[in-house]
């Protein structure tokens, strides 16, 4: 299951591996808290909405992705109990054995509270007494979350930020092109508003860029694994595991 903060987050920076867990058998689960309404420099939020989710459900569909409905419109992801009762009760209720999210250190206020509204939301879903909306019953089931690198590979201060290993997704760039092409209302905007000059180049470039920091592959996604207390026994790794054969540690470069 991936889980970020607005459409196109998913594409941009773990869309590769998301694809890769798909062709390794995994039911995908795709979700953004946020509704894509701030997406936009030439229509209003209504209309904003609605394209960006039309987007966001045709790549969903592309990769065979079961698609779930935002909560909540951009700039509106706040840690707060209502939100983090929603999104525990999707976790019961999926049951992900691996959560794909964003960087807890970001450029970006929506992207980290996104990372840590997830971590606690997979925290409490074994507690009993913690109630949910809708209600759903505490699961004991084990899973591993994942941080994906940050747009532009720094945290908020400007600093590097280094993956724990590195996921090859040379093989399925074609595809994550293909999904993140859905966002075709994004092309202006990211480039008007956070200097992008075509989004889909960017994404390319930003790819071999971690191809490169790699050592190995053309094309790379970037990786960071949760601590396992709370969520299950430390050696519990099945993304490392799904996809063994396409992945290199940091500490073999």
């Amino acid at each position: 299951m991936a889980v970020v903060a607005h459409p196109d987050d998913i594409e941009l920076m773990m869309g590769g591996t998301f694809i890769m867990l798909g062709l390794a058998g995994y039911e995908l689960h795709y979700m953004t808290i946020g509704n894509g309404s701030c997406g936009s420099a030439t229509m209003d939020a209504q209309e904003t909405v609605r394209v960006r989710s039309r987007e966001a459900r045709s790549a969903a569909e592309l990769v065979g992705a079961t698609y779930h409905e935002p909560l909540v419109p951009d700039i509106e992801i706040l840690y707060e109990q209502p939100l983090l009762r929603r999104l525990c009760a999707i976790v019961r209720e999926v049951r992900p054995e691996i959560l794909l999210l964003p960087s807890p250190q970001d450029y970006m206020e929506d992207h980290m509270t996104a990372s840590r509204l997830m971590v606690t939301a997979a925290f409490c879903r074994g507690m009993q007494n913690y109630r949910t909306d809708p209600q759903i019953p505490p699961i004991s089931d084990d899973v591993c979350l994942y941080h994906a690198l940050p747009w532009g590979l720094q945290d908020q201060l400007r600093n590097q930020i280094s993956p724990d290993f590195y996921v090859d997704i040379t093989s399925v760039m074609e595809k994550k092109l293909e999904i993140l092409g859905c966002h075709n209302s994004q092309r202006h905007w990211l480039d008007d508003s956070q200097g992008m000059d075509n989004y889909l180049s960017t994404m390319v470039e930003m790819s071999a860029a971690v191809g490169r920091m790699s050592g190995v592959f053309e094309y790379s996604e970037g990786w960071r694994v949760h601590s396992h207390l709370g969520f299950g026994p430390e050696d519990f790794n099945p993304l490392r595991t799904a996809l063994s054969a396409h992945i290199v540690n940091r500490e073999d470069r």
